[in-house]
């Protein structure tokens, strides 16, 4: 059995595209970072975190945590949950860049192998205008997305450049990584 320790939608869309079989779970973690804590060293203990608080729920299974903390030099950025924060993060984020580090944890219940990775993808948003900012958030409310832009939609057109091993990683789950660590686990893929 696999649990992708996980409320996100972007997640799901994204582990379902490996046809497997598997049940969501949404971990009760508080994802606050701990004091003097890199935006990096963050994304690795909440993925940890999600998939150890799921091989305590289903020690034969499986776990799949993932977490993704975007980095603005050294600061995290989180998602804005609503228009006004997202218009003032855009504006933060304006001809900066961005590095989105997406850390992955597998953890195999019935031996209590853990294995982690964390993929960074560098993003460099290009100079927006006010009015820009606006337009983008009037099609594509992007509230509940770190960095309040989705690079798989419309956000695209906000960035000048980007740069990783794993074009998944940015929406949220690094597919290249997980095929790896799955098979080690016997889990048959292509």
């Amino acid at each position: 059995m696999i649990i992708l320790a996980s409320g996100s939608r972007y997640r799901r869309e994204l582990l379902d595209r490996l046809g497997l079989d598997y049940r969501c779970w949404s971990p009760e973690i508080d994802e606050h970072p701990f004091s003097g804590e890199t935006p990096r060293e963050t994304a690795v203990r909440l993925a940890r975190e999600k998939a150890r608080a799921g091989a305590i729920h289903w020690p034969d299974a499986v776990i799949i945590g993932c977490d993704q903390v975007a980095d603005l030099d050294g600061e995290p950025i989180g998602k804005p949950g609503d228009r006004a924060s997202a218009r003032d993060q855009l504006a933060r984020l304006s001809g900066r860049e961005v590095v989105f580090h997406t850390a992955l944890c597998v953890v195999h219940g019935p031996s209590a192998r853990l294995q982690e990775c964390v993929v960074p993808t560098t993003v460099e948003f290009r100079a927006l205008h006010p009015d820009e900012i606006e337009r983008y958030l009037d099609r594509e409310p992007a509230f509940d997305c770190a960095g309040s832009a989705k690079s798989e939609g419309l956000g695209v057109s906000l960035m000048a450049r980007m740069s990783g091993d794993d074009p998944t990683a940015l929406i949220g789950l690094p597919l290249i990584a997980l095929c790896g660590m799955l098979r080690t686990e016997g889990c048959a893929l292509p």
